[in-house]
């Protein structure tokens, strides 16, 4: 039985250089395939590789998932807070503990203030929105439980990016993140948060013993 041959050849192709290498006529070779040294390399046509295969499989899985998403999405019922409209001090609003709100200036068991003007904070601030002046606390009127305290206190939310590196450099615990978030307002100047601004007051420590 005469072995028909394959599709494509399964020997090196032969080269021709020139007019002087070319066959001689009616010559006609079934399993070599004759190349110039610019021809291209015949391969089969209208036939996708494995890779490309696979390439379109993935691809019409990943849209097949996204899809699924966005109809299961479609048929769940809309979760809202109710704000402003609902009760309590955040109108409803709900938070994570880790949120970082507007900063307060919190107090210790005594009432005195926490802040003990040691500018820690202010070097901390990487974009120097913090200004402290400090003053020394007297017998007559003491304000800290330290030789001094923070007699100016401002933060400037124009350009504080709540990054937190304030409350970490405190060792008092005297500033802290609290949940307050209605900061906007139409003049930059309302943005400038003093002292007495951010200080918790006294009341709201004693309602918390």
């Amino acid at each position: 039985m005469a072995w028909p041959g394959p599709a494509f050849p399964l020997c090196p192709p032969t080269l021709r250089t020139g007019p002087e290498d070319a066959p001689p006529a009616g010559y006609a070779p079934r399993s070599v395939v004759e190349l110039l040294p610019n021809d291209p390399l015949p391969t089969p046509a209208s036939v996708p590789s494995y890779t490309d295969l696979m390439s379109i499989v993935r691809n019409a899985a990943a849209i097949a998932k996204g899809m699924s998403i966005t109809f299961r999405e479609m048929l769940q019922p809309t979760e809202v807070e109710n704000y402003p409209d609902g009760s309590g001090p955040l109108r409803g609003a709900v938070f994570q503990p880790r949120f970082r709100g507007a900063h307060e200036l919190q107090r210790d068991e005594n009432g005195l203030e926490k802040c003990v003007a040691c500018f820690l904070c202010a070097a901390a601030c990487p974009s120097n929105c913090i200004f402290i002046e400090a003053a020394d606390n007297t017998a007559e009127q003491r304000i800290s439980s330290s030789e001094r305290y923070a007699k100016t206190y401002n933060i400037d939310y124009n350009r504080c990016i709540f990054c937190g590196y304030c409350v970490e450099a405190c060792p008092t615990d005297a500033i802290t993140h609290g949940h307050g978030f209605e900061l906007a307002t139409l003049n930059a100047t309302n943005l400038v948060m003093r002292k007495e601004d951010m200080l918790v007051p006294v009341a709201a420590l004693t309602a918390a013993k």
